[in-house]
């Protein structure tokens, strides 16, 4: 078992409206950079754990625990013309983009990104090295449990 930490933007799709969902299981879609969409396609296994991780918002951090809930597949959004994920280069043939499905498994308390950078077990996480920016990093079973006793899941 892996695990991950997964951003969103919650005016995007938040963990809120993940727990909302049927299922509680949504398409994490959208990801336009090769080294998070190769962890999803070669790496990603259903049952890993995922940190659902809030960006691009007044106070960025963790919202919520979840797993992958699905194998990789083709991200239909980059075959559709109206949407912001459009890739003209990608064909149904030869898909570029992959999706893979998430569901929410707990709540917890949020925890911000400030409180994460002052935590010693937490000093090694890809998301608080400087200059990091993907949307997709894998996270060690250490730093998994820190986050979760830090969220009270």
């Amino acid at each position: 078992m892996r695990y991950w930490l997964m951003k969103s933007e919650p005016d995007e799709v938040s963990f809120a409206d993940v727990l909302a969902a049927p299922g509680k299981t949504v398409a994490w879609f959208g990801v336009r950079n090769y080294q998070a969409r190769n962890f999803m396609r070669d790496q990603m296994e259903v049952g890993d754990g995922v940190l659902f991780y809030h960006s691009s918002c007044a106070v960025p951090g963790v919202a919520g625990i979840a797993k992958v809930a699905s194998g990789a597949y083709p991200d239909a959004s980059q075959f559709d013309p109206s949407s912001h994920y459009f890739d003209p280069k990608a064909t149904r043939e030869q898909p570029r983009w992959i999706s893979v499905d998430v569901t929410a498994v707990a709540e917890g308390r949020y925890l911000p990104l400030t409180e994460m950078r002052g935590v010693p077990a937490l000093e090694d996480m890809v998301l608080l090295q400087k200059g990091s920016r993907l949307s997709i990093s894998p996270v060690t079973k250490g730093q998994w449990d820190a986050v979760l006793a830090l969220m009270g899941v």
